[in-house]
């Protein structure tokens, strides 16, 4: 990026930036609207659960054996740490629990546009261009169905992908790089992935690795600090997680659900015997975890961050025994990756596929056309679309780890020449 473009870019006046914002509030204020004058008993029970984990720990109560008010009736499924966390949202009234929540989706879901589009949004010329761009970008991303999930059950992901995402492509971070994925791990263990990923980007031991090898180990200590921590704040609540419900994966919900569009979800709607599900779905986890983890090394050490954040993001996914579709909120790092800078049409036309792609609700096409009972067909064709975002997270996978190297080498070798 030239010197003027960087210097465009801050100098952009902050008025056009505060009517960016405003633009994004009113994007989202549909969905806010739908989803906060739901019917109580239906309205963001997500957040409810990680409420009623904080009101257990204030009263003294086992917080894995509270559930939230009928009709839900859901259990606390974090870890320790996370019912800690939540005593603040315990003490708010729940009325204004779900407002504060909701703001703070919009908020983090900014923060994430602004950083995961940085090189979109950096290179776009003019005063109003950038705000402009961003304020599209976010009203997009907002509509993406895992993200319109995440108002409708007042989700965590988001705020757990965008700790995972700063501190891995901040600039200049305050914090020590690492202790926002161990933060992120400590809260919720699917973002363990990104443990690995500073791994095997720590592995040669050369000096360029110095900083990966200091985050995978920050990263480390914290997440073991907030895990050892209760143990002292709540050993009873602790050893009943470690040793009891997370081992429960029922407690999550009916893991042969729809929504759960993880590898061992897709395999469980097969109705294979439970051996062989289980055996398909170790040698499955193996053969994309190879691959994915390879592609996300391969793009880190071609200095492409953004690409290696999102294909780490997707094994999250893929690898757990159960992602629901709001899990799949990493789309939007997927799109950021896919777009780059902005400047390779095919790249952007790609990005607005997928784009498309996760905004429909493609999964519940499935599950209607399984109702139809057509011969062949509805059992089929059914069971494919019904796992349409679990496959289009493999198919996001081979195309960020294969097609956009290719892609970009393409681009390049007649740029260079002219």
């Amino acid at each position: 990026m030239t010197t003027g473009r960087i210097a465009g870019a801050r100098s952009r006046p902050a008025w056009a930036w505060v009517l960016a914002l405003l633009a994004v509030a009113a994007a989202a204020a549909p969905l806010i609207a739908h989803w906060l004058t739901n019917p109580e008993d239906q309205r963001l029970v997500d957040l409810d659960v990680y409420r009623t984990g904080g009101w257990a720990l204030l009263r003294g109560l086992p917080v894995y054996d509270v559930i939230t008010p009928a009709p839900q009736l859901l259990p606390f499924t974090y870890p320790p740490v996370a019912a800690m966390l939540a005593v603040p949202l315990a003490v708010m009234s729940w009325p204004v629990a779900q407002w504060v929540w909701t703001a703070a989706i919009v908020a983090v879901l900014a923060v994430t546009v602004r950083h995961a589009f940085r090189a979109y949004l950096d290179g776009v010329r003019g005063v109003l261009a950038a705000p402009l761009l961003f304020a599209v970008l976010c009203a997009a991303c907002t509509y993406l169905m895992p993200i319109r999930d995440q108002f409708r059950f007042g989700q965590v992901d988001l705020f757990l992908l965008a700790l995972c995402l700063l501190d891995c492509v901040a600039r200049r971070p305050w914090w020590p790089r690492g202790m926002l994925i161990g933060l992120a791990t400590a809260v919720k263990l699917t973002p363990g992935v990104f443990l690995v990923y500073l791994a095997i980007t720590a592995l040669p031991l050369r000096e360029g690795d110095a900083a990966q090898r200091r985050a995978f180990l920050m990263a480390v200590f914290t997440a073991a600090l907030l895990t050892l921590l209760p143990f002292v704040v709540m050993f009873d609540d602790a050893r009943d997680f470690w040793f009891g419900a997370l081992l429960d994966s029922e407690r999550l919900g009916a893991n042969a659900a729809t929504t759960n569009q993880s590898l061992r979800g897709m395999l469980l709607r097969l109705y294979l015997p439970g051996w062989l599900t289980s055996v398909v779905w170790l040698a499955a986890v193996a053969a994309i975890g190879w691959y994915g983890f390879r592609a996300a090394r391969r793009a880190h050490l071609d200095g492409d961050v953004m690409t290696a954040v999102a294909i780490t993001g997707l094994m999250a996914v893929l690898l757990s025994p159960v992602a629901w579709i709001h899990h799949i909120a990493w789309v939007v790092v997927v799109l950021a990756a896919i777009a780059g800078a902005g400047r390779d049409p095919v790249r952007l036309l790609v990005a607005a596929g997928v784009w498309l792609y996760y905004v429909l609700p493609i999964p519940w096409w499935g599950v209607a056309l399984k109702a139809l009972e057509i011969p062949v067909l509805s059992p089929v064709a059914g069971k494919i679309v019904q796992n349409a975002f679990g496959l289009g997270a493999i198919g996001l996978v081979w195309l960020l780890g294969s097609w956009l190297p290719r892609r970009r080498a393409a681009v390049a070798v007649p740029a260079a020449a002219t």
